[in-house]
């Protein structure tokens, strides 16, 4: 996060958004808290997936991107443990 040059509301506005938007792609029924949280752990765990493979994301576009992916691989995950 202090990579992407942004603070910590910027961080839970962006990452309340791409919380939002990876539930109505994943299609669950998430309140906001929750969608705060998935965006934020989200974007953490697509940081350092990626950074593995050597791709990294700056900004806030960067930022909202990794936290969209991230969440979406959250949701499938908790999805994938419920079965």
């Amino acid at each position: 996060m202090d990579d992407a040059g942004i603070g910590w509301i910027a961080a839970i506005i962006i990452g309340g958004l791409a919380g939002w938007i990876a539930s109505s792609i994943m299609k669950t029924n998430t309140g906001i808290f929750l969608n705060i949280v998935l965006g934020i752990v989200g974007a953490a765990i697509a940081s350092f997936l990626f950074g593995i493979i050597g791709v990294s994301f700056g900004g806030w576009l960067g930022y909202l991107i990794a936290g969209l992916l991230g969440a979406c691989i959250l949701i499938g995950l908790v999805r994938a443990v419920r079965r």
